[in-house]
């Protein structure tokens, strides 16, 4: 077999660095939670959070070829200009041209990364008519999340490792209950609906986040803070406090599960008939139900001999 020259595998070694820096490729687990070495964003499932990962690429592209240019244009210079080539130093004080370059062309990057920053942030507050509303109360370390149009309120604590053993032994896939991130009561919102989030607290700042949503706002005592998204991708998505509240503010996590409409009508009823017996046992064979799908489309894309 052939092997590479040293400088052949260094250059596809920092080709390939730079390559796998550049997009925000998602979580090698998938969506709704993170993973092992992962230095891009988790899966986006949002329109919202599909243009923040298209603004973080854009903005990068900017800020490479910034810096690229500049470490360029240094290298010249200290080759240029170096006392070897260069003995008698220039008295140049100033160059119009160059004035002129370096103030226009600045404003006119500003004004390219302005523009879609802009349209985000009206994407993000251009509030669609809510198909769910959501009201988001944090506590010191929990949360309480009440659906006031169904009647139905759902505290989520985090599962301790003991917990998080019997909630597999119960069935529950156990990808789906990752450490300092499972509660004991998800949330279960329907797919490809519009869901406003009404956030608040009841104690101290708090902040409910949703990496694969996009969303991230703070829960202020007194004041009711507000934020939306639509997810178009069943399955479990994990989110924590992301603003410093305590002692235990690493371990008060979110888990909304996006399911289809009837089976987030039939978790509803039960909830509201204080059946919770039955609302858990539709949360397992939701789960059960998304790790078929999950293992059917990973033997689905294994190449075939």
């Amino acid at each position: 077999m052939i092997r590479p020259s040293p400088s052949t595998r260094i250059r596809a070694g920092l080709f390939g660095a730079l390559i796998a820096s550049v997009p925000s490729l998602p979580a090698l687990a998938g969506s709704g939670q993170p993973s092992p070495k992962q230095i891009n964003f988790q899966e986006s499932v949002t329109p919202i959070m599909d243009e923040i990962q298209w603004m973080h690429d854009y903005v990068n592209v900017i800020i490479f070829l910034i810096t690229a240019f500049v470490l360029g244009l240094m290298l010249y210079v200290m080759w240029r200009f170096s006392e070897k080539r260069h003995p008698t130093p220039t008295r140049t004080t100033h160059n119009t041209t160059i004035e002129v370059l370096w103030t226009v062309i600045p404003v006119f990057i500003l004004v390219a990364i302005a523009i879609p920053s802009f349209k985000l942030l009206f994407h993000q507050y251009s509030f669609p008519p809510p198909d769910l509303t959501v009201k988001a109360i944090g506590h010191a370390w929990n949360w309480t999340h009440e659906l006031p149009d169904q009647g139905i309120s759902v505290d989520s604590v985090m599962l301790q490792d003991n917990e998080r053993a019997d909630a597999v032994k119960a069935g529950m896939p156990a990808d789906q209950v990752p450490r300092n991130l499972a509660v004991d009561n998800e949330v279960l919102v329907p797919r490809d609906k519009v869901v406003h989030v009404l956030v608040t607290s009841t104690d101290v700042i708090h902040a409910w986040t949703i990496p694969s949503f996009g969303v991230k706002v703070d829960a202020v005592p007194g004041r009711v803070t507000a934020t939306w998204f639509k997810a178009r991708k069943k399955g479990i998505y994990f989110g924590q406090c992301s603003e410093l509240c305590g002692k235990d503010h690493a371990f008060m996590p979110i888990a909304i599960r996006v399911v289809e409409e009837p089976v987030f009508n039939n978790w509803a009823a039960a909830l509201k008939a204080r059946d919770r017996k039955k609302a858990k046992e539709i949360i397992r064979n939701a789960a059960i139900d998304l790790q078929g799908e999950r293992n059917t489309k990973t033997a689905d894309s294994r190449p075939t001999n």
